[in-house]
């Protein structure tokens, strides 16, 4: 292919909390680079997700569910959307087969009706939820919607996908592709994503965590990677790393459902973690992680820099 056809560009895909956004990008990237849970509102970072087709570079950014803010926290990830939305060449708009359009949904559609002849794909997620008599009305339900908030042309265009069952997923690429700008490759060939490795090592920490725990935790819950750190006196053909974790919820009834009974919740959550984080790293690693309380981190701005955000 000529360097006049190849096309590159970045992606943002949005939508209120637990759309199937991180999950849509691990199926595009063929590799798990965002974290993924049944919990809403778990992605805390802009994670880049790189898709190397033939005629086209995709660079995924996902980001934090868009929604109405209502701490500190909850506005500056509105913030960071924002920021994202206001740089991309596309965006794909993840809206759930199997749930109603709601509130939430016009509110974001609205949002993205602002940025004004950037291309807004509507991605219908989770299609093997439903069957197809409830896929027709949701796929018409979402063009209503489109034309109800930009206008006659409503959405670029409107993509059923299933990514955990792998239907789609290229169509969704394909499409994406046709609106970036012709350019060469971003990144090198064989990137998946350009987050640093701490970064992608918190949030499995992070999603090991949240895994069969109650309502409350998802957004009170903060990891931080204080230290990764090669082991001395290990050999070459027999490394490992030592990471140091702290894991901050906001009170100490928290921390008690993180370490669970006798410890043995944070054991699981160890193992459960190493064994992504090995996955990640390519290497045998020693987890070592530590549950601390900061109070009401989320309403607190010099806390909130301290955590990353």
């Amino acid at each position: 292919m000529s360097d006049a056809e190849y096309r590159a560009g970045f992606v943002s895909l949005v939508g209120r909390p637990n759309a199937g956004k991180s999950t849509l990008t691990n199926a595009l990237v063929g590799q798990k680079v965002a974290i993924t849970s049944a919990k809403p509102q778990t992605t805390r970072h802009t994670i880049r997700g790189i898709v190397n087709r033939e005629d086209c570079q995709l660079i995924l950014v996902d980001t934090p569910g868009l929604h109405r803010p209502r701490t500190l926290l909850g506005q500056r990830l509105n913030d960071l959307v924002a920021d994202t939305l206001a740089e991309v060449d596309a965006v794909g708009f993840c809206l759930p087969a199997n749930e109603k359009i709601g509130p939430g949904d016009r509110f974001i559609a609205e949002q993205l009706a602002r940025l004004h002849r950037k291309p807004v794909i509507a991605v219908v997620t989770k299609t093997d939820l439903v069957d197809r008599q409830a896929l027709t009305e949701q796929l018409l339900a979402v063009a209503k919607l489109g034309t109800d908030v930009a206008g006659p042309d409503g959405w670029a265009d409107i993509v059923p996908v299933s990514a955990t069952g792998g239907v789609q997923v290229d169509t969704v690429a394909e499409v994406f592709s046709t609106f970036m700008p012709v350019s060469p490759m971003l990144y090198p060939d064989g990137e998946l994503t350009d987050e640093p490795e701490a970064v992608m090592v918190a949030e499995l920490v992070r999603e090991a965590a949240l895994e069969g725990v109650r309502d409350e935790l998802p957004h009170s819950l903060a990891v931080v990677v204080e230290e990764m750190i090669q082991r001395e006196g290990r050999s070459e053909d027999n490394p490992m790393l030592d990471v140091h974790v702290n894991l901050y919820v906001e009170r100490p009834s928290q921390k008690a459902i993180i370490i669970g009974k006798g410890g043995a919740r944070l054991r699981d959550v160890g193992i459960v973690a190493r064994r992504g984080i090995e996955a990640l790293l390519g290497t045998r690693i020693y987890l070592d992680l530590h549950v601390k309380v900061a109070k009401d981190w989320q309403r607190d701005p010099k806390q909130l820099v301290k955590l990353g955000f």
